[in-house]
């Protein structure tokens, strides 16, 4: 829910500050935010191997919501929601791809399926090609497909905390939108409005550090792929936001788009959910929780 209402979010504040700054904010105050958590609890950051694993997420998260948050001022926010999530047909392909185990055909079916929803998506109002802002939030998904199957294979298994690998993560993404934002940062939050001033923490406190931890606890205990339906309807919560919040209106093509998307993420999921299950399954199966 929270991830399908950031995109108005993320819209919003990137108009106001820009892009890059918007991003730096997000994560400087989700840094503040999960950082306070940890030293209350007194979570030991993670070392060694551990330490370089959350330093790689970080430059994949930065990047996702880099390219997420520059493709929503380009996009609508409604369109934005349902592009991204094609990661959740694309992550069980690279884990597919990954362990060397493949899923039924039916599955294949479904993510074409989805391909031709965003090209009615995309079409709405008439034939035409992708917008770059489309193009910017479809490049996102690929590389979230990428991060949530390396999250599943790097971090299942191990022992570090998942508060100190978020935090550590959020750093990174902290620190590498900093740099991009630059002298633009402190003139941002000199002139920054009340209304931003709430963006910032919804998208830092919730969609950041809320989001993130549930993301990193359930791919550790299951598969990148069944991880992926915790962002499942992320979509439908972008469209009821976009129409509430930012008065978004689809047409008749682009809700039929919308709707194929939906069906055909979940179509894939269910079938790749009867193939783990099934007997002498080729599908690649979890470890037991620790």
């Amino acid at each position: 829910m929270v991830w399908g209402a950031s995109f108005v979010a993320a819209k919003d504040l990137a108009e106001e500050v820009g892009v890059p700054s918007a991003v730096a904010l997000r994560f400087l105050v989700a840094v503040l935010a999960l950082g306070l958590l940890c030293l209350l609890r007194r979570e030991r950051l993670p070392r060694g191997r551990g330490l370089g694993i959350a330093l790689l997420l970080g430059c994949t998260q930065a990047a996702i919501i880099g390219l997420e948050t520059a493709g929503v001022v380009l996009t609508s926010a409604t369109n934005a929601g349902f592009l991204i999530s094609l990661s959740l047909v694309m992550t069980p392909v690279l884990e597919g791809l990954a362990s060397r185990r493949w899923l039924p055909r039916g599955y294949f079916v479904a993510a074409v399926a989805a391909v031709v929803g965003v090209c009615l998506l995309v079409s709405d109002g008439g034939l035409r090609s992708p917008t770059l802002g489309d193009l910017l939030v479809i490049l996102a998904a690929v590389v979230r497909a990428v991060h949530v199957t390396a999250s599943g294979h790097l971090t299942r298994g191990r022992t570090e905390g998942s508060l100190g690998m978020v935090l550590v993560q959020l750093g990174v993404c902290a620190g590498l939108s900093s740099l991009v934002a630059g002298a633009a940062l402190p003139a941002s939050i000199g002139r920054l409005s009340v209304g931003g001033w709430v963006d910032v923490l919804f998208l830092g406190v919730l969609c950041s550090v809320f989001a993130f931890v549930v993301q990193l606890w359930a791919v550790r205990r299951t598969s990148a792929s069944r991880a992926s339906i915790l962002m499942g309807t992320e979509p439908v919560w972008a469209l009821a936001a976009g129409f509430l919040l930012a008065g978004e209106r689809i047409g008749i093509v682009g809700a039929l788009g919308s709707l194929v998307i939906l069906v055909s993420t979940y179509a894939g999921q269910a079938i790749e959910r009867r193939a783990r299950r099934a007997p002498g399954s080729t599908v690649l199966v979890a470890p037991a929780p620790n």
